[in-house]
């Protein structure tokens, strides 16, 4: 049921995501919904522009300062790319360092999400000083597990924010087997909250919803990807195969395009909306995942993704990223017990000419780098194409489809839909810096 008027819904600034984003949805008087528009507005920052002209060593620590939260998705992205356009490939113990320091960022970035701006909208509090009051066992419990995730960063990078020890090629210094021990106690202390967070999420009250769009993400041989992989599609349309395409295929795939309304740019794969993130990595290779965490998953109400069944319902990836945390500190806790120190911190990446490709699973989804270098190192062409520029246009989607269906059910007054709409892009973490103001609501009629 409608009102029988036509209305327009803005929101001015979306609370508890990382950075300003604004929303416009108009509806007609038959209870649809024309436009949906996620509306960016951070002043772009043009770090493909300032990287031409940098040495090649210069990338993974220039980009990392795009994101506080995820540095390392960044760092690693930017180190593979560069070692692909040198013909290297760093691998054994030195990959394995680089997935543990990974599994850290995991950590830290899912609890935050979890805990701090996703939880509320389950739980009827409007901000996390309110649900620390409501739930203060479970916000502290992710306080924990947060610290825990910085302190494998900490140890690893040198420091938890923006850290300055990763390098192309490898590390400026590896870690004793001194400096894990301490570690790894407190990642088995951080075991038992990721259980009780898994089962803590398992009883919200999520709504009926299904995403429609592709998913990407990447997938690794015998492994559930992290820090690298291929490129693989798992199509929205029923009884369709998973499907890779190579890496270096990617921007040929993900195409990029200017939105009038957003300083952000679109990307489409193959011309469809796709999703990338913790709901696309659980479907492609959550077969992959540990008997244990498989088993965490299968008892917070995930179907099994060995059985062909797939989750795309959005409200319900806060699930996914909480098996994910999971995931992340069993798989680090099995790095540090099989870690023996390499005989050097880094292997030497003399520069050449030629364009590399590098791409990893951040938090929120696939990050791709792309490098081209002259003779002498110098990045003369640059695209890096992050996970939420992806997911915009299946974010908009699914706007448009809840509150479609919410109408149907019944007059929904402005304030509930803006809710909705608010707890429908929260559902996907949009990576765009950190937001702390709350909404104003604008409804005008037409």
């Amino acid at each position: 049921m409608t009102d029988g008027r036509e209305r327009e819904l803005r929101l001015g600034a979306v609370a508890r995501v990382e950075g300003e984003t604004a929303l416009r949805l108009r509806i007609g008087d038959a209870g649809t919904v024309g436009e949906a528009e996620l509306r960016i507005y951070e002043p772009p920052r043009f770090f493909e522009a300032f990287l031409r002209g940098r040495r090649h060593t210069e990338p993974p620590d220039l980009t990392s300062r795009v994101c506080g939260i995820c540095p390392i998705a960044y760092q690693t992205s930017a180190c593979r790319a560069i070692e692909d356009a040198c013909g290297i490939t760093v691998d054994g113990r030195l990959a394995a360092l680089r997935r543990l320091i990974y599994c850290g960022e995991w950590i830290e970035s899912h609890t935050l999400h979890i805990h701090l701006l996703h939880a509320p909208d389950f739980l009827g509090c409007d901000n996390a000083i309110e649900l620390s009051r409501a739930h203060r066992t479970a916000v502290e419990r992710g306080l924990r597990l947060k610290q825990a995730g910085n302190t494998v960063v900490e140890v690893l990078g040198g420091r938890a924010i923006h850290p300055v020890n990763m390098r192309v090629g490898g590390f400026h210094r590896t870690p004793a087997h001194a400096e894990l021990r301490p570690l790894a106690e407190r990642l088995r202390q951080a075991h038992d909250d990721a259980l009780a967070t898994v089962a803590w999420v398992a009883g919200f009250d999520f709504p009926d919803a299904e995403c429609d769009a592709d998913l990407l993400a990447l997938a690794a041989p015998d492994t559930y990807a992290i820090e690298t992989g291929t490129p693989a599609v798992l199509p929205h349309a029923a009884g369709q195969a998973t499907r890779a395409f190579p890496l270096a295929d990617f921007t040929t795939r993900v195409v990029e395009e200017q939105v009038p309304y957003s300083t952000a740019l679109q990307a489409r794969l193959d011309g469809r909306r796709h999703l990338t993130g913790a709901l696309a990595r659980y479907a492609i290779s959550g077969h992959l995942l540990p008997p244990t965490v498989r088993q965490a998953a299968r008892s917070a109400g995930l179907p099994d993704p060995a059985s062909g069944a797939v989750c795309r319902n959005p409200f319900r990836s806060i699930v996914v990223r909480a098996v994910e945390v999971l995931y992340a500190v069993e798989e680090a806790l099995r790095l540090i017990d099989t870690y023996e120190p390499p005989p050097r911190p880094a292997v030497d990446v003399p520069p050449r000419p030629g364009t590399g490709h590098g791409a990893t699973e951040a938090p929120r989804g696939t990050l791709y780098h792309r490098y081209a270098l002259d003779a002498e190192g110098l990045v003369t062409d640059a695209c890096l194409i992050p996970p939420t520029s992806q997911n915009q246009g299946a974010v908009e989607e699914d706007l448009r489809r809840i509150v479609e269906d919410r109408l149907r059910r019944g007059d929904a007054t402005d304030a509930e839909l803006t809710r909705l709409c608010e707890r429908a892009i929260r559902n996907h973490d949009p990576c765009i810096s950190c937001s702390a103001h709350f909404l104003d609501l604008t409804v005008e009629t037409g």
